[in-house]
């Protein structure tokens, strides 16, 4: 198993206003704010990142919130156009319920694969499948008081690729990543990794007449792949490039390594290690209280702190 992808490691996405997607992860989907940090590329722009206690991989769901500077973008082919979250069974009235209450837009329950899912938008449009997966999902939530392990999101159950033709594609998630087909309902092709018991399924959509999709506010701005290491990410950057597709250097992210390149159906795939972890710079019980800047924007931390939106 050790040169293995296991799974998904997290999906990061684009948010407009900051409070109010920090408000709605946080409040309204019971989630906790495991790292609050910067974009590496845009310090004066927040990096949240959403999870379970610990920001377990497979849990991890985060956002560069732009806020004005960020317009709404389009659903499409060239993009993961769902993320699926894992929630108990019998949790999904619960769930219909809230989105109720918070005037969040959602769909009536449907069914896929013999799984049920609820599916909602988040306030910046990102569409997430809350689903009961066949079977029971063990990993231990992150609770509040609105939302308890009764109903509390699990982690990743799967994403979804919107793909023109899904071949090239599948042929990296099968020949490089070592998912396999499980299952097919007309034009969705189901992929699965039997190296984890959770975050292991990507969905892809065959939709050849559908126009390319915007990635902008409410879009996946990049999926991550789970490695135990460094060791697994160079061996896998050595694969990925004898294909002769560009791929970047390693890349310390101070929670994990990476690599990234994008697939040849379009999409940013990165490769993320599970080392060092988020408790490196804050304890467990302080993770998401304070802000963390990488070490090449501490020099700047006044005027950084200054421009960020303040969260309450």
């Amino acid at each position: 198993m050790e040169n293995r992808i296991l799974g998904l490691h997290h999906v990061t996405a684009i948010a407009g206003d900051a409070r109010r997607n920090h408000d709605f992860y946080t409040r309204i989907l019971g989630q906790r704010l495991v790292k609050k940090t910067v974009n590496f590329d845009d310090p004066e722009t927040y990096h949240f990142y959403f999870g379970d206690e610990v920001g377990t991989p497979g849990t991890i769901l985060t956002f560069f919130p732009w806020g004005n500077r960020v317009h709404m973008g389009r659903r499409g082919t060239k993009q993961v156009t769902e993320v699926g979250l894992s929630v108990p069974e019998g949790s999904l009235d619960f769930w219909k319920r809230r989105m109720e209450e918070h005037n969040v837009i959602h769909n009536n329950v449907a069914e896929k694969f013999g799984e049920q899912y609820l599916t909602i938008l988040d306030p910046d449009g990102l569409k997430l499948e809350l689903t009961v997966p066949r079977v029971a999902d063990t990993r231990t939530p992150w609770e509040t008081e609105e939302v308890t392990a009764a109903h509390a999101l699990r982690g990743f159950h799967h994403i979804t690729i919107t793909t023109q033709k899904m071949d090239a594609t599948a042929r990296i998630l099968t020949d490089v990543f070592g998912y396999r087909l499980a299952q097919q309902e007309v034009n969705r092709y189901r992929l699965v990794t039997d190296a984890v018991q959770q975050a292991a399924i990507v969905d892809l959509v065959e939709a050849p007449g559908e126009a390319v999709g915007q990635v902008a506010g409410g879009s996946v701005h990049h999926v991550a792949f789970r490695v135990p290491d460094e060791a697994v990410l160079m061996h896998f950057r050595e694969k990925i490039a004898a294909l002769g597709l560009q791929i970047t250097p390693k890349i310390d992210r101070n929670y994990f390594y990476s690599l990234y390149f994008r697939e040849p159906g379009g999409v940013l795939f990165e490769l993320a290690t599970d080392n060092p972890g988020f408790a490196t710079d804050e304890t467990v019980a302080q993770l998401g209280s304070g802000l963390k800047l990488p070490p090449q924007y501490e020099a700047n931390r006044s005027h950084i702190e200054a421009v960020l939106p303040q969260l309450d």
